[in-house]
């Protein structure tokens, strides 16, 4: 069965997907898409990732790293782009984001490219947002700026309409900084 994995945040990005799934996606292999039943939000707190940062006269060491990620929200939608893949590059994306829920959204999705075929995306856990609530309401949570400029840069690159979709997404409550990074075991 063909799979496709509905990015909204850097998957979108040629460079972040095809970085994650080892090959380059041929343009065959992608659609513009849009997901209903679902809002765009940046919710999510790095399991992994921590940063160094300075910010608003607070240096910060060892913060929460903050990315997108969804809410169930029945009167929203968020647009992205389908990228179809293989078993072998689902498990890689599983890997990467695997402190989200792939979920399945096949009956949730509109587009021109994708029919018949089984949509899945990535749902930030529970215990995700609310290591993000904890960091951010302590102030230590911060959005890392080369992924903020990944992700309008792949919307850009997907044209006016579509970057205008994006940056209807709800801004940040924690800042966007410059931080350097560090893994968790």
């Amino acid at each position: 069965m063909t799979s496709w994995v509905f990015g909204y945040g850097s998957l979108v990005s040629p460079t972040s997907l095809e970085s994650t799934i080892g090959r380059r996606v041929a343009s065959t292999d992608v659609a513009v898409a849009h997901l209903d039943g679902f809002g765009r939000r940046w919710n999510y707190g790095s399991m992994h990732l921590r940063g160094d940062w300075h910010h608003d006269g607070a240096n910060v060491r060892q913060g929460l790293v903050v990315s997108l990620g969804l809410v169930v929200a029945d009167a929203e939608s968020c647009n992205g782009l389908a990228v179809r893949v293989t078993d072998a590059e689902l498990a890689l994306l599983d890997w990467r984001e695997r402190d989200y829920e792939r979920t399945d959204v096949t009956d949730r999705i509109t587009s021109d490219g994708v029919d018949g075929d089984r949509i899945v995306t990535y749902v930030p856990r529970q215990s995700a947002v609310e290591r993000y609530l904890s960091a951010r309401d302590e102030g230590r949570a911060g959005i890392r700026r080369s992924y903020w400029d990944l992700v309008i840069e792949a919307f850009d690159a997907l044209g006016p309409e579509h970057a205008e979709v994006y940056r209807r997404t709800p801004p940040p409550d924690v800042p966007v900084v410059e931080m350097s990074l560090s893994m968790l075991g």
